[in-house]
């Protein structure tokens, strides 16, 4: 029994502010309150007295489900690009572009870090890891197949002497 307000209030401004999951754990065990706490959208409703190791496993049930729905989104898209990353296949206007693996990254780093400018070694050291050993200029070779791929949309800039970016100040 909470002071001031109840565990339904509780419940009601943590929703209107909140994805949080929430599993109330009350005293209050008859079927109108166990409804109207679902229906205030509680993930769980556990009555007194509770199993501890049950407890436990319906907590992990509810982070593994919320868990689920911040994941990666399944496209990226900037202007009129869309990126299927599951699926690794670049989209402009419907039409289809086939990229290399690694190219496919490159631009996917570039759009996760819109507007940062992104150096070859940090390309090199996201993408390559330890695999790579050899000219830095590769990324150079990377980028200007990728603008090939893509287009006289020109969405990479070069910020010479520096790096690469996505999302050019008009």
């Amino acid at each position: 029994m909470l002071p001031q307000i109840d565990g339904f209030g509780v419940c009601e401004v943590i929703r209107q502010k909140s994805d949080v999951p929430i599993i109330m754990l009350t005293a209050l065990d008859d079927e109108g309150n166990q409804l109207k706490g679902l229906d205030l959208q509680a993930d769980d409703y556990i009555t007194k007295p509770f199993s501890m190791p049950v407890l436990l496993r319906k907590i992990a049930a509810v982070l593994r489900r919320s868990s689920k729905k911040n994941d990666i989104p399944q496209t990226m898209s900037y202007k009129d690009l869309t990126l299927d990353l599951e699926g690794y296949k670049v989209y402009t206007k419907e039409e289809s572009i086939d990229l290399t693996p690694r190219e496919f990254e490159i631009l996917r780093e570039l759009l996760i870090h819109k507007g940062r400018i992104l150096t070859r070694q940090n390309l090199l050291q996201t993408l390559w890891k330890y695999e790579f050993f050899g000219e830095e200029r590769i990324v150079d070779t990377h980028i200007k197949n990728l603008r090939k791929k893509l287009g006289a949309a020109d969405y990479i800039e070069t910020i010479r002497g520096v790096g690469y970016r996505i999302d050019k100040e008009d």
